[in-house]
């Protein structure tokens, strides 16, 4: 059996990954809808060996879809998520439309599955790309030990922000290198050579002097991992680098657990690879290693001097694949599978 499948936002970073995605994984495509803005209607996206012409996104482009996926952004999401899904589609969405919503379920594959058979509007989350790559490293050391305090600091790539944030990065290396002044385009100031943390601030009464993003960490973990009473403690920071997300973890459990225990249990945890190597220059997951692959990459595993309880880790993984497309795909897999048997 095959699905007729609509990517919303084709033409972007991650609906264009999602189309590599959905192509590399065999998805069971029996028709493929590709839809984003009007004005950018009339491109062409290549899928199988073809070129698909994008049309716009309306609530008559959906008849018949089974799947959608949408990369669009949250207004977007918001508007036409509901469409889609009262067409009949289940509708998966990246944005963070819905991801607070009681009753869209806030996946990550690896973690909690099971969550994607309730789904009462026709909707699933995709979490944010950081809590994604942290929680399918930390999810076998939870059902081991379980999880009481994550303490977190993240390097995130400038494609987490867009096309258009990579061409700034890009064009700011250019001015420094020619001697001349910068002039960010995209960024609230200088990204290369430099750290920014340039997201909106939080608004809400919990999250004084948080950022959305350091807030989304706090509330999607304690969601997909279904504890409220896990401590969440984020800063979150955007790097000069083009690709590939990277958080410092700090994670404090129930019991004590070992390196080795960490590391067996990482070992056979799926979606996750590991770097046991001993600390040497060099010896670490690296953004640049971990770009177009689908795992989480872990390495750095240290025990805390200061609480037989806590690990020390380093997450990296590609922000576009994990972090969006492919943990989208995966979900449209389990959807998938739930259609042929029922």
């Amino acid at each position: 059996m095959g699905f007729v499948v609509a990517v919303v936002g084709a033409t972007g970073a991650v609906g264009r990954e999602m189309l590599a995605t959905l192509e590399q994984r065999k998805f069971p495509v029996d028709k493929l809808v590709c839809l984003a803005s009007p004005r950018s209607a009339g491109q062409k996206v290549r899928f199988q060996g073809k070129d698909v012409v994008v049309e716009a996104t309306t609530a008559a482009a959906f008849a018949g879809v089974h799947i959608a996926l949408f990369s669009a952004g949250a207004a977007a999401a918001r508007e036409m998520g509901p469409v889609a899904a009262a067409a009949g589609a289940v509708v998966i969405d990246n944005s963070s439309a819905w991801r607070t919503d009681p009753g869209c379920p806030l996946v990550v594959p690896e973690v909690n599955a099971a969550a994607i058979k309730v789904r009462p509007k026709g909707i699933i989350a995709n979490p944010n790309c950081s809590t994604i790559q942290m929680l399918v490293a930390l999810q076998p050391l939870h059902k081991a030990a379980k999880l009481r305090h994550i303490i977190v600091s993240t390097y995130q790539a400038t494609s987490g922000k867009g096309h258009a944030a990579v061409e700034d990065l890009l064009e700011q290396t250019r001015a420094l290198a020619a001697g001349k002044e910068v002039k960010p385009a995209i960024f609230p100031g200088q990204i290369a050579q430099n750290l920014l943390s340039d997201w909106k601030p939080d608004t809400t009464p919990a999250g004084e002097g948080y950022s959305e993003e350091e807030m989304k960490m706090v509330f999607e973990t304690r969601k997909i991992l279904d504890d409220e009473s896990i401590f969440v403690s984020p800063t979150c920071v955007r790097v000069p680098v083009v690709n590939g997300h990277s958080e410092s973890v700090h994670a404090k459990f129930e019991r004590p657990i070992t390196v080795a225990e960490a590391i067996a249990l990482l070992e056979k945890a799926p979606g996750v690879t590991v770097d046991a190597r001993p600390y040497a220059p060099g010896h670490h997951p690296q953004p640049v290693h971990v770009s177009g692959k689908d795992d989480v990459f872990v390495g750095r595993i240290r025990k805390d001097f200061g609480d037989p309880n806590a690990l020390n880790l380093w997450i990296v993984g590609d922000n576009l694949r994990k972090g969006a497309a492919l943990n989208a795909v995966q979900i449209a897999e389990i959807v998938a599978s739930e259609s042929r048997q029922a």
